[in-house]
């Protein structure tokens, strides 16, 4: 399922389908105590529209970059504005050190759950229409401690809960 994603240009608003989709994801995490990963578009439209308001966790993909570090702020900004507390960030695209201690230094009130380093071989898998986790080892290894690092409740080392 994909939230927030437009279909055509001049569609008018889609508040019927994020009232659905609100409803929907709201049944499955609060009244079936379902577990359920969503992957929403880049933007803020999911946080505005409350669509996100049932979530337990909120992970915000961040770049090296301001405006990805602008972005990260703001969205944390409307996750609290609707009540979703409990946000982390996964670090994305980091060509070195300098990198990952630009949004560290950032972000430095935020935790992180992991870094996933830039890799020429997922541009080429998906360029290709292939699966990205089979494309590349280091990659699927970053992703897999995040993961043990989100069912685990851990963070990365030196960042804030």
């Amino acid at each position: 399922m994909a939230m927030g994603r437009i279909k055509r240009g001049g569609t008018g608003c889609y508040c019927a389908e994020g009232v659905l989709l609100q409803a929907l994801l709201s049944h499955l995490l609060l009244q079936r105590d379902e577990v359920v990963i969503v992957d929403m578009e880049a933007g803020i439209e999911h946080l505005s529209r409350g669509t996100a308001r049932a979530v337990d966790r909120l992970i915000i993909v961040v770049e090296p970059g301001r405006r990805s570090i602008e972005t990260t702020r703001r969205i944390r900004e409307l996750a609290e504005d609707i009540g979703v507390n409990n946000v982390a960030v996964v670090g994305n695209k980091v060509h070195s050190q300098s990198d990952k201690e630009f949004i560290t230094s950032s972000l430095s009130d935020m935790a992180f759950l992991g870094f996933i380093p830039y890799d020429q071989a997922l541009v080429d898998a998906d360029l290709a229409n292939r699966p990205i986790h089979e494309s590349s080892p280091q990659i699927s290894a970053r992703i897999d401690e995040i993961y043990q690092a989100l069912i685990s409740g851990a963070q990365v080392p030196g960042t804030v809960r």
